[in-house]
């Protein structure tokens, strides 16, 4: 169970939030940020969606886990996000090209969709360095010869 707190989106309009949701939906954002999504086929409650997940992902890289989208985005501001989204690069498996390539008016589309859902503290896994061995669930990345 985790904590509620307020959120706020300046000015974004109901069109804006559905644009928003559609494109968190294809460009396959809940896959990774939403624990359970990708397994059930898209079978989780919007409630639960952009909370981040435990379930790691190890390569040469180390070990990432998928953030909290929503504690994320609510502290930054829409300017920060879309400079912010322009410029991001980080590590595997996040398709941060994907960010740097939507347009202006996406981006903000994901802002105001992401910044209107209830901010719900999560406990997401922090990042494990290459070498040191994750505690919890992974997925080894590419996979190991066989």
């Amino acid at each position: 169970m985790g904590i509620v707190l307020f959120s706020s989106t300046a000015m974004a309009t109901d069109s804006d939030i559905m644009r928003g949701k559609y494109l968190i939906e294809i460009g396959g954002c809940n896959d990774c940020h939403t624990a359970g999504y990708a397994p059930s086929g898209g079978a989780v409650q919007e409630e639960q969606w952009l909370l981040g997940d435990a379930l790691g992902f190890r390569g040469g890289w180390g070990t990432t886990y998928p953030p909290n989208l929503r504690t994320y985005m609510n502290k930054l501001s829409e300017k920060e996000w879309l400079s912010k989204a322009k410029t991001l690069k980080t590590r595997p498996p996040m398709p941060w090209w994907v960010l740097n390539r939507m347009t202006q008016e996406d981006l903000s589309a994901v802002y105001a969709y992401i910044t209107q859902l209830p901010v719900v503290e999560s406990n997401v896994p922090e990042y494990v360095a290459p070498g040191e061995q994750p505690k919890g669930p992974y997925i080894q990345w590419p996979a190991p010869p066989k």
